[in-house]
């Protein structure tokens, strides 16, 4: 979850700063252009004061030694501006003859945005805004004012000034803003990470509690955390509904255990009481037989519930165990019975180790091999194998019986479920159930499927890490 939630606040934030650092750059840009510009008609209005005076038209293109004084002086300033600023300035008559210009070798060009200044200027209007000039341009600023005298506009003062300085105060306005920017957003990704984590810690751990609630460790609760009150409410909650839960799973085994515990003295004094019975009868009285089979039936239901509620509330003492040894102890253990029944028990058990309680997995063991036996004909072969991969330890127990349809192997392992093929084998339709119970404690698992070409497959799977130290 937080790497979906932090990347969408990451490109939010991102957005915020990026909806605010283009506007502030544009401004940036502008403001140091409009400063130029302000400063560009200060320094011709100043220009125009002094060409307002100038009262002889000089005959040449620069009159230097004339009797106009005042003209000279005009040239002068000029000439020092453009030493001073390299800004070429010069004030023409409305004819485009120069009054004084600077450097000598510039005009008043025919066209472009010097002309444009000068025909806006005779109309009596000071420049307009000029068109913005950004740092990765090399345009030039051209400002013009009138001069006037007498009410009537007599000549026009131009300056046409590079942007260089302007463009790279410019550029390092907007890398002040860049930098601001990113300091922003590392500060943002910072808050982010923050955020997430404070928002999402009690989420983790609420996750981390029910992924072992679901895996049979009823006794873990959610552990207190911070993050937003709503998740922190949602946590008690779900602490109480566990409690509720587990109240309600509590008194179902309790109430297996004592209805199975109780009804085994009745059931006994009535067994008893059918032998008595039976003394007075004919040996080969089928009545009474059939009536001892159901009565040893439901004693061994009765005894198969016990242990069921009894593997439901035992916690598994896990060690680490060598599964090859174990499973090939439970093999040696089987073959004698295997042999009477002329099945063929095999094993390849090789030495390898899981985290596992040896009784319960044991148990499961017995319960699985002895359920293969069971289903498999005379002549039939029964196998387990031992491996292990990708931190799991494996015990293969496959047999070769009639197998099972898909139906029922969605089924196999529920209380009581026996196929309809099956109903006349031995058994109450709980060994599966409780090898389930008593793996799951530790953290185990069974697994059922197909046998090729014909058969059941059951795999037993223990952890080969602790399991506490890999939750």
């Amino acid at each position: 979850m937080r790497s979906r939630l932090l990347p969408l606040l990451i490109v939010l934030m991102a957005g915020v700063l990026l909806a605010l650092g283009f506007p502030l750059a544009v401004s940036v840009a502008a403001a140091q252009q409009q400063k130029v510009v302000v400063d560009r008609i200060d320094d011709t209005a100043r220009f125009a004061s002094l060409a307002q005076f100038v009262t002889e038209r000089p005959t040449g293109s620069r009159v230097k030694g004339g009797t106009d004084e005042r003209r000279e002086t005009l040239q002068k300033e000029l000439d020092d501006y453009y030493d001073v600023y390299g800004i070429r300035a010069g004030v023409f008559y409305r004819d485009d003859g120069p009054m004084a210009h600077a450097p000598a070798s510039w005009y008043l060009p025919p066209k472009g945005d010097v002309r444009g200044a000068f025909q806006e200027a005779l109309r009596s209007r000071g420049s307009h805004d000029p068109e913005q000039v950004w740092p990765w341009q090399r345009g030039r600023l051209a400002v013009a004012s009138p001069v006037i005298r007498d009410g009537d506009v007599i000549a026009v003062v131009v300056t046409d000034s590079p942007t260089g300085r302007m463009r790279s105060k410019t550029l390092h306005g907007w890398l002040l803003i860049a930098a601001g920017e990113s300091a922003a957003m590392l500060l943002a990704v910072g808050a982010a990470l923050r955020l997430t984590g404070w928002v999402l810690r009690p989420v983790r751990v609420l996750d981390a509690t029910t992924h072992d609630i679901a895996t049979g460790r009823l006794k873990s609760r959610v552990a207190a955390a911070g993050g937003p009150p709503e998740l922190r409410r949602l946590a008690r909650s779900f602490n109480e509904m566990a409690d509720h839960v587990e109240d309600v799973l509590e008194q179902q085994r309790a109430f297996v255990a004592d209805a199975s515990h109780q009804l085994r003295n009745p059931l006994s004094a009535l067994l008893l009481r059918i032998e008595l019975l039976a003394l007075e009868l004919p040996e080969d009285n089928q009545e009474i037989g059939a009536v001892r089979t159901e009565g040893k039936r439901l004693a061994q239901v009765l005894d198969d519930l016990l242990g069921l509620a009894l593997a439901e509330h035992a916690a598994a003492d896990l060690s680490l165990t060598d599964i090859g040894e174990l499973a090939a102890e439970r093999v040696a253990s089987w073959r004698p019975l295997a042999d009477e029944r002329g099945v063929r028990l095999t094993g390849d058990c090789p030495a390898t180790t899981g985290w596992a309680d040896p009784v319960a997995l044991s148990s499961a063991l017995d319960a699985v091999i002895d359920n293969a036996l069971k289903f498999t004909p005379e002549g039939g072969p029964v196998h387990v194998t031992v491996s292990s991969s990708n931190g799991t330890t494996t015990v293969v127990v496959t047999d070769g019986g009639p197998g099972l349809t898909d139906d029922e192997l969605a089924r196999v392992g529920d209380r009581f479920w026996r196929s309809n093929r099956h109903q006349n084998v031995k058994g109450s339709g709980l060994g599966l159930s409780i090898s389930r119970a008593l793996l799951t404690a530790g953290g185990g698992s069974i697994a059922y499927a197909r046998n090729e070409p014909h058969g059941l497959k059951v795999t037993v799977s223990v952890p080969r890490g602790e399991p506490s130290a890999a939750s």
